[in-house]
This record gives C-alpha cells, structure tokens and sequence, in this order.
C-alpha cells in the first residue's frame, strides 16, 4: 500500500530546472574565470619590472620569529572562527559538547578555506558531524545559514570601518573619488544600525508575503560581531607578520584584507587563489616593494591554508587510530576524512606543478653539484614529478568518491614523488608534504572502499576547467619566472644543471599534453550509454537477493518497472526510474551492506554523467548518511506505517473495524487462503477478472513505480492471500515476503464491486494473523505522504509545506484519510525521506515520481 504524493507536473518548471541543472556548473565556472581575467588584466603590465628570484628571496628572507607569529596568528584566528559555530548553535537552540564544536569548526574551515565554496564544503562537514551529535536537520540548516550570514555582515562591518579610515588609499585603485567611498561606507554602517536596532525591538522580520526571518538578540548580535572583528584581525595579521616591518599599519592592512577576501568568495574559485593575491597586490602597491607583497603571500597560502588543512586531515584520521571509534562522532569523523584527503593531493598537485616550471635556488643548484647527482636523474626526477602533479589532480576526484584505485594510484604517486623531491632539487619541504599524504593515505586505507575503476569516472566540466585554469596559470609562471629568457628553439635541446628554462619548458610540454590527451579522451569517448530495461535474468537475480533480504521492500523490483543497477559482484542492487532528467532510486541498495556506499555513488554518477538529477525516494533515517556523504541533502516525506506481528490482536477500539469485519465476513460464508506461487497460476483468469471490475468501479488506471499493478509475470513470484465466497474470488492481494521470515508487506489489494460489506478488513486481519502465525515480526502498511511532520514554529520550510498540505490538501490527495486508516492498525510510524540536490530539485523530483507513478507499467523515458 506504498502512496505517493499526486503532485501535478509543471512542463516550463521542468524545462527551466533542467535548464539550470545543465548549465549552472559552466555559468558558475565562466563567472569565475571573468573575474580572474578582469584581475589579469588590472596587473597587466604591473609585474613587469618584479622579479622571480627577488620573490624567492624575498620569502627565504622572512625571519623564522615572523613566521612563528604568523602561525600563532593562524592558530588563533581557528580558534576564534569556532565562535561563528557557538553563536551559530545558541541561534538554533542547540547543545553541542564543545570538543565537537572546535573539531567541527576546526574541519570545516580548513576545507573551505582551501577549495573554497564555503555553504557547500564547510557546511557538507557540519551536516555530517552536528547529526553525529544529534542535532536535527532544522537546526544544522539554521546553523550553516547563521554562519554565512555572520560571515557577510562582519565583513560588511569592518570593511566599512576600513573604508571610513582608509578610504583616499582605496579610491584610487576604483578610480572613485574618497567621499564617495566614505559616503557608501557611512551607509552600510548605518544600515546594520539599523539592522540591530530592529533586532531588541522585534523578534520576526518579514520578507515579503511568504518569508520570515527570525531576528538574533541584540545580546548574540553583538557577540558575533566582536567575533568577527577579533578573528578578522587575526587573519589578516597572519599576512601582516610576513611582510617587512614599517610598510603599512595594520588598520590600513585590514582594510585592503576585508576586499581581497570578499573578492576571493565572489569570484567561486577555489581558495579564492588568484584573486585574493591579486586584489592585495594592487591595494598595496603604493606601500610596499611588489616582490615583498608577493613572498609574504606565498608564505601565507603556506602557513594559513595548506598548514591547517594538513592538520584538519590528520586529526580526522586519527579517529581511525582511536579505540573510541566506535562512537558516532567518531565513525563520521572517519568517513569524512576522503574529503580532506582529496583537497590534500589537490594541493599536492598544484605545488608539483607549480615547482616544475620555475627554477631552483642557487643553494639547491650548489648542492646538486656539491652531491654529484647525475644530469639524467635530475632531468627525469623534474619531468616525471611535474607529470605526477598533473596526475594528483586527476585523482583527487576519486579520492573524494573514495575509490580504492584512486587510493592506489594517489599512494603510489606520493611515495614516488617524494623520492624524486630529493634529486630534483634537494625540496625538503615538498618531500615533507608528499610523505606525510602517503602516511594519512595509508592509516586511511578502509575509507576508499570502492572498487570501481578509476578510468570509468567521467569529468564534471568544473573539474576539467579547474585543470585548464591549473594549465594556465602554470603557463603564466613560468613566463614570469623566465621572463629574461629569450626564447629559441635551441632552448628544448639544452640539457645542463644550470639550464633551468629548457628543463621547466620540457616539463610544460609533458604536463599540457599529458591534460590534452587526458582532455580529448573525457570528451570523446563514447557515451555511457542508453540504460536497458531490466532482462529477465536481472529480475531472477534481483529475486534471489531479495529472497535472502530481511525487508520485503525489495520485491518492488520484480515488477519488472524498474531499471535495475548491480554491484560488481551482484550480490545488491537498486531499482530506478527515470522521468525527465529525474534519476529515481526507490528505497535505495538491496542486498549485501558492505556495497551499498559504491551503489549509491555508482547511481550518482551514472545519473550525472547523463545530465540527470539523482534522488532517492522513500529511504530510512539509518541510511542517510549513504547520501549525505554524496553531497545530497534530505528532506521528509512522511511516516511509514509497521504492524508489530508479536504483539498484534484484534483487541481494542482502534481495530474493532478489523474486529467486526472478520466477523461478519464469516457470518457471509467468506474463506480465506494464502495461494503459493506455484499455485497462482491456476486462478489468474479470476484474479483479472477482480482486477479489471476494480478498475473500472474506481475510474482509474494502472499505476506503477512505487504503486501495486496487476502483472502477470509478477503475481507468479509471490504468494497471493484471496478471499471466496463459494466458488467465485471476491478479494485478493499480492504478499511481500522473503525467505528470512522477518518483515512482509502488501502490494496490490482489490476486491469486486459487489462484494460483502466488510470484505476487505476480513481480509487484511486473516493476513496479519497468517503472518503472525508463520513467524514474521513485522508486517508494513507503506507511507503516509506528508504525516509526522513538525508542528513548531521553527520548523523547516519543507516541513511547514508539508503540514499544511496534510492539512488542506484533502482536495487533491487524502493525506489526513490515509495516515487515519493506517493508524487503526496502531502501528510504530518510522520517518521517510526523499534525498536530493538543493534548491527546486525536491519539487521537480516529486513531480517526476508522481508521472512515473502514473505511467504505469513503463520503466520512464526522458519527456
């Protein structure tokens, strides 16, 4: 008796959905390559008189006491950033043990900061860790949104503050006059005036007709706001301590700080690397050498972005080394720690690549020579480990989906490249980095669990132009650093210690031709494929499993309805469907547990690399992490209904429907029989007959996906509980069960028009006690769209939809009839969720559940 919501399909909603879901990556990555390109050309012509040995130079120069403070100023402005998360949690009404919450923080932050996409990657990591501690999903969204809007308004603040002090320094690089600046900045100032002036005289804030923000208290406002401008100070003073002492105070320093980062969030690219450098070079030209803005900015990627990245890693697989975890923090500390990992060969990659188109120090030139190391191992140690940079970074995308041969291909490329930092360039702190990846690779071992082929994986076109942007900036620094250079093509022959411009040429070359043929193979090679409708050996495989299964869920797939996808071993699997750019899964994985995760990222993938939207309908609260680690996001269905068979009578007020209707059927001379499927068969010509009468007293349709059908083919794989009265069948319906004998359900229930009033309770009782008596423990009802959800004020937007279309909606489907009928039964209600992508995806996804749904017998079709 599984129900769906009958939502109606709206074609323009379709088309512009799916209109974004296919072009919001490019829009996304154009926009982001538009603003790096205004950045290239605010600098053109600016760099020309820098130096790349002066850079160097400038970064060996820097003092170990200036970096130590920088350090400290990054430690510090971590800890700091943990008050975003208190005050975002106090905002929520939620407790959290603070060790949680600066580990949580502490992740979060260093992932974000590095790949950038805050909301996305930081909030992913808070998903995950805050529902370990038991904070409901309401709350964690409320949490991740106070962060950003924190975030936005301190910025706001203390740019404002910045400008107001240091506006006739930042006019001129906006070619704006300084009133006009100190104008604007006086009006945001008073803006969030105003905005916490509302904050101690309302509550509630109103947008609009339909939304509603609830307000901080003057008391949490003002607290963030202090956060803010402790913890702004701190970063911005991690940069500060690189730079030579006297050029520029720090208040001036902060302001300049407060633009470059937003910039860096604006622009969508990752780490804001590019841009942040870029709009720091230009505000701070007229206060320092160039040469010194940019070692110090080097340092600063070093110190206040890799460093705590590497740390965050370590600290996440350290769980892993821990007795404790098993706890529920723990064990998704561990499984977040592929996340962290794939950032980690990103990094490792960029500074492979980076390290093998600019030219060594004199010092590690002198002892080359001094150690006598050959030309040749030097020649290839260069070539082979900017090549393995390259290849980092066409395996952090496995690493991310935790693919075992991702794993391999990134351990065995670290070790590698590790021992060939030493005589490509005696670069200690590049051997430090890539052995510390290989020793988290290793203790992290179990987490790439899925055996997949690397070379199955289809780029996104984010990746593919991240590696582009990777090529050129590659390009970009070796012109800078050679840029004294004249080039000839003698220079690709020339083969010498001291012949540093042919050598990082050479591996340029390697690098850009290795990603062209990299390039054209993700995009020519040929299409996944169309997905083929299950054949019967699928569905005679897809049996035996769910014969095996304990939930009798499984059966669904025997209809033959449904695209069925197995695991490699084909040991599990899950069924689909496909509406529009919808990609279905009903239940998600059946079958073996330890395959689930790769069915899930399998399906993900596959739905993906055909210009689908995944989602998975109707899935149990155990099993969402499956799908958050995805990077889906949940949202409540409704309840489902489960009859507790141990304890199950015809006692009490709520079941004396039942009660009487078992009675009076055998007043009417009712018999009851559980038919074998080997004995179905010989009485489909009257189960039709039932069938087509119900039909046509109901006015309806066959339906399908996750709805009974009358199928042939389908009624002879399982038993049928029927009802006669005499020699002619009045009522019958399909049983769900499995050889395990622990959880059954009914599919399809129909009874004649004329049959006896009664009919159909006599029968559902007869076939909870038959399942009583054969030892089953529990018997499903199916769902009750929209039942159980939260009734607060607070509550999720989704949910306050849901409410009161559970409500209201009696007009288009008897949401409040159904949960009502089920609840006689006096069954245990379990929550259910559709899993999917955010913004309108959950609504198009319903609409396309609801089609495929109606569509019957198909198995759905792009529309």
């Amino acid at each position: 008796m599984p129900s769906a919501p009958d939502t109606p399909r709206s074609a323009p909603a379709l088309w512009l959905g799916a209109w974004w879901l296919r072009l919001r990556p490019w829009l996304f990555a154009t926009a982001g390559v538009l603003l790096f390109a205004l950045m290239a050309k605010a600098l053109h012509g600016f760099l020309d008189e820098v130096r790349y040995d002066e850079v160097m130079k400038a970064v060996t120069a820097t003092p170990d006491l200036d970096i130590a403070l920088a350090v400290l100023a990054t430690a510090v402005s971590y800890l700091i950033l943990a008050g975003y998360d208190f005050s975002a949690l106090g905002y929520a009404h939620a407790r959290v043990p603070r060790p949680t919450v600066f580990v949580t923080s502490f992740v979060a932050y260093a992932l974000s900061n590095t790949i950038g996409l805050g909301p996305l990657t930081g909030g992913a990591i808070r998903t995950r860790m805050y529902t370990a501690a038991g904070l409901k999903p309401h709350q964690i969204a409320q949490v991740i949104v106070f962060n950003v809007a924190a975030f936005g308004l301190g910025i706001t603040a203390f740019g404002a503050l910045g400008l107001l002090w240091g506006a006739r320094d930042v006019a001129p690089l906006l070619h704006l006059p300084a009133w006009l600046m100190q104008t604007l900045s006086a009006a945001a100032l008073a803006a969030l005036a105003v905005f916490f002036w509302v904050c101690t005289r309302r509550r509630m804030l109103r947008l609009g007709a339909r939304w509603t923000l609830r307000l901080p208290t003057p008391r949490l406002a003002g607290r963030q706001l202090l956060i803010s401008a402790v913890e702004l100070c701190a970063s911005a003073a991690a940069l500060w301590f690189l730079l030579p002492p006297g050029q520029i105070t720090l208040a001036t320093f902060i302001v300049f700080y407060a633009i470059a980062i937003a910039a860096g969030i604006v622009s969508h690219v990752p780490g804001g690397i590019g841009v942040f450098e870029a709009v720091m070079l230009l505000a701070t030209q007229n206060h320092m050498a160039t040469d010194a803005m940019l070692g110090a900015l080097v340092l600063n990627r070093g110190i206040y972005y890799v460093l705590p990245l590497v740390v965050a890693t370590a600290l996440l697989i350290g769980y892993e080394l821990r007795s404790g975890v098993a706890a529920p923090l723990g064990r998704v500390a561990v499984r977040l720690s592929p996340r962290l990992m794939a950032a980690l060969a990103l990094v490792a990659g960029i500074w492979l690549l980076v390290s093998g188109v600019t030219p060594l120090t004199e010092d590690a030139r002198l002892m080359l020579a001094a150690l006598r190391v050959p030309l040749p191992l030097i020649e290839a140690s260069h070539f082979l480990g900017s090549v393995a940079g390259l290849g980092f970074l066409l395996v952090a995308r496995g690493l991310f989906h935790r693919l075992d041969a991702a794993w391999w291909a990134a351990f065995v490329l670290s070790v590698v490249s590790a021992g060939l930092a030493l005589p490509k360039g005696i670069a200690l702190n590049e051997a430090a980095l890539l052995s510390t990846l290989a020793v988290l690779l290793l203790i992290s071992r179990h987490q790439f669990d899925r055996p997949s082929s690397l070379f199955s994986q289809r780029m996104e076109p984010e990746w593919l132009l991240t590696l582009a942007g990777v090529l050129a900036a590659c390009t970009w620094v070796l012109v800078f650093a050679y840029q004294e250079v004249g080039y000839t093509n003698k220079l690709w022959w020339q083969f010498e210690l001291d012949a540093e411009a042919p050598r990082s040429l050479r591996a340029l070359l390697g690098i850009a031709l290795a990603a062209l043929a990299f390039g054209l193979w993700q995009l020519l090679r040929p299409s996944a494929g169309v997905v083929a409708p299950p054949s019967p050996e699928d569905i005679d495989r897809a049996a035996e499993i769910v014969r095996t299964n304990p939930a009798s869920e499984g059966c669904y797939a025997l209809t033959g309805d449904k695209h069925l996808l197995f695991s490699p071993s084909r040991n599990s699997f899950l069924m689909f469907g496909r509406q529009g750019h919808s990609w279905i899964s009903l239940f998600g994985p059946i079958g073996d547990r330890r395959e689930w995760p790769d069915l899930v990222w399998r399906f993900v993938e596959l739905a993906t690399s055909h210009g689908g939207r995944p989602a998975f309908y109707q899935v149990r609260p155990a099993s969402l992490p499956l799908y958050l680690d995805c990077g889906l996001q949940a949202f409540k269905l409704g309840e489902y209904a489960q009859i507790e068979l141990p304890d199950f009578n015809l006692k009490g007020a709520k079941r004396a429907n039942l009660r009487s209707g078992m009675n009076r059927g055998e007043r009417e001379g009712l018999r009851f029989e559980v038919l074998a499927p080997a004995q179905v068969e010989g009485v489909m010509p009257a189960l039709r007959v039932v069938s087509d009468q119900w039909l046509e007293g109901q006015k309806t349709r066959e339906k399908g996906f996750s709805v009974g059908r009358f199928d042939e083919r389908y009624l002879r794989r399982l038993p049928v509980a029927v009802v006669w009265r005499e020699d002619r069948l009045m009522a019958f319906a399909s049983l769900q069960v499995t050889d395990a004998a622990q959880d059954a359900g009914v599919d399809l229930m129909r009874y004649v028009p004329d049959a006896p009033p009664g009919t159909m309770d006599f029968l559902f009782a007869k076939i909870l006690l038959h399942m009583q008596a054969q030892g089953y423990r529990s018997f499903g009802l199916g769902m009750s769209p929209m039942a159980g959800m939260a009734t607060r004020r607070r509550a999720p937007r989704w949910q306050r939809l849901g409410r009161l279309l559970f409500k209201y909606g009696e007009r288009f489907y008897s949401f409040r009839g159904l949960y009502q009928y089920k609840d006689k039964f006096e069954p245990t209600w379990e929550a259910r969720y559709l899993t999917a992508p955010g913004g309108i995806s959950p609504l198009l996804v319903l609409a396309d559940v609801a089609a495929l749904i109606g569509d019957g017998g198909k198995t759905g079709h792009d529309s």
